[in-house]
Order: structure tokens, then sequence, then C-alpha cells
């Protein structure tokens, strides 16, 4: 959603200071790309080539790169709403989509998925050299966003920051959560047939695994009224990052959002407070680094 949308033209969507491209995580794959300038570089990106916009990334502007969710693509309305809010903030934000999605090539997998966001991570990071770079992951994103994040740390360049927006704690729980499962979960057997093979074909997202070996400061962000990822696994899932041992000198932080609010799943863009949140945690964390 929106159906029959350009991906290669985002003015379309309002994202006039955008830029579509495709990039190649592997011989004969290609995926596609958005870069949206922060607002203050507005007027100057009109009319630019992908070569301008590549070597913004090189300036004083941080950088946040998006993992968006499971529906749709990164044209869909709820992100491009959420690029906006960033660049009026003054990020560059570059999201993607996954190999099997929008009009990327390819099937999706959880390790084809991770794998394009550590070819992403890296493209980027070549090119923002040492400024700051966040990781954004929303709803099935989180668990992109948080398996790039502890192969990052593993490897020992851990991100400036990671945020998750609707996180679960695993695939499997968030499974058995899910608002499809509520007329079958209370069944025998619900287990074995339905989340037995999600693990069997090695769908896991471990958020609550990876958060154990991330080494980098963590914002969770979740509204109580959510429906598609419960409030309760995002809250579960903080729980356990507080706890560890990898995280001990890094910021942990959840922020709830009120459900008289309506946020729901995807419209914590909407928040007056979000820009605050944002520069507290992001300004803390930097300052701790």
């Amino acid at each position: 959603m929106p159906y029959f949308i350009d991906l290669k033209k985002p003015q379309d969507q309002g994202l006039n200071h955008t830029c579509n491209f495709y990039l190649q995580p592997e011989e004969g794959l290609n995926i596609g790309v958005w870069h949206t300038v922060p607002e203050a570089l507005q007027r100057e990106a009109q009319g630019k080539e992908q070569s301008w916009f590549e070597s913004t990334l090189d300036s004083s502007h941080h950088i946040i790169l998006y993992l968006h969710g499971n529906a749709g693509t990164r044209g869909g309305d709820h992100r491009v709403q959420l690029y906006k809010v960033l660049s009026s903030l003054g990020y560059h934000v570059v999201t993607f989509d996954y190999r099997g999605w929008g009009d990327s090539d390819g099937s999706p997998s959880e390790g084809g998925m991770t794998a394009d966001a550590i070819f992403m991570y890296d493209w980027v990071k070549k090119r923002s050299r040492s400024h700051p770079l966040y990781i954004w992951g929303h709803s099935l994103g989180t668990g992109v966003a948080s398996n790039l994040a502890r192969h990052l740390s593993e490897r020992g360049s851990p991100p400036d920051a990671l945020i998750l927006e609707s996180p679960f704690t695993n695939i499997r729980e968030e499974a058995k959560s899910h608002p499809f499962s509520v007329i079958y979960r209370n069944l025998p057997g619900f287990d074995w047939f339905f989340l037995d093979p999600i693990t069997a074909s090695g769908i896991r997202f471990a958020n609550d695994e990876n958060v154990k070996r991330i080494s980098c400061p963590l914002l969770i962000l979740h509204a109580e009224d959510d429906t598609v990822v419960p409030f309760h696994l995002g809250k579960k899932l903080y729980t356990i990052a507080a706890s560890s041992p990898s995280l001990r000198e890094h910021k942990v932080q959840f922020i709830p959002f009120q459900k008289a609010l309506g946020y729901r799943h995807k419209f914590i863009y909407r928040s007056p407070e979000l820009p605050h949140i944002l520069r507290d945690f992001l300004s803390t964390s930097e300052s701790r680094a």
C-alpha cells in the first residue's frame, strides 16, 4: 500500500528531495533504494544525479538506515511520512526494499534480508566515513535491524545507535500473538502445526537473543494500542535488553505511547514528542560514546 505507485518516482509521494537508484548486494541481484536528504538540502537537491546524493552522505548531517516491515514497499505512506519527519529534523534517510519486495529482485528469506541490510549499511558507511549512522527498524524490520546490529557488534564495528519501533521478541512469539492467530492459538497442536514449521524453515528473527549480543545505544518505541505486534512483546524485549551485559555501558530506553493517542502499529511518526525523544536519546548516546 498504496498500490500502483512508481517507485522510480519518489517525488510522486511528495519526496522531491529523494533519489531512487539500484544497487547489487550480489551479482545479478538488484535492490531498489531511496535516499532522502535533510530538508536543509531540499532546494540544492533539485535536478541532481545519484552521484550528488552520494556525496552528501559525507557531511555534518547524521544518517538513518531505515529497515521497513513486512507489508508493502519503501513507498508505503506511513514510511514516507516518517522519512519526511526525519528529514525535517536534519537526518539523511536511506531505505530500500529487501530482495523479493517492491521492485527488488530475488525471493525473501531471513538470511537474504539480513545480507541486504549488511550490504546497505557498509555501502552507506563507506560514503559517510566517520559521521554517525543509526539503524531504525520497524515491525518485521526490527528483526532485520537487530540481526544487522548483532553482526556489526560481533565484527567490532557496532552502529552508533539502534532504534526499534514496534518490535517483538522473536518471530515465534509474534506469530502466536498476531491477531490472525487468535481463533487458533488455544487449539491442541497449534504450536506443532503453525509455529514449529516456522522455526524449522529457519525463520527466527530473534530480537531477544540479539539484544544480548549488541553493543550500542538502544531505543525502543511502542504504542500501547498496537494490535499487530502487541505492546507486551516490546516491553518484554526491553526488560531483556536492560539486563544484557553487552548493553551495560550503553543507554537503553523504552518509550511507550499511550493508547489514547491512537498510534497503533504504524503511526508513531505522528507524535509531536518524537523529535524531542530522538534528539534527547541520540545526543545523550553520542556524549557517552
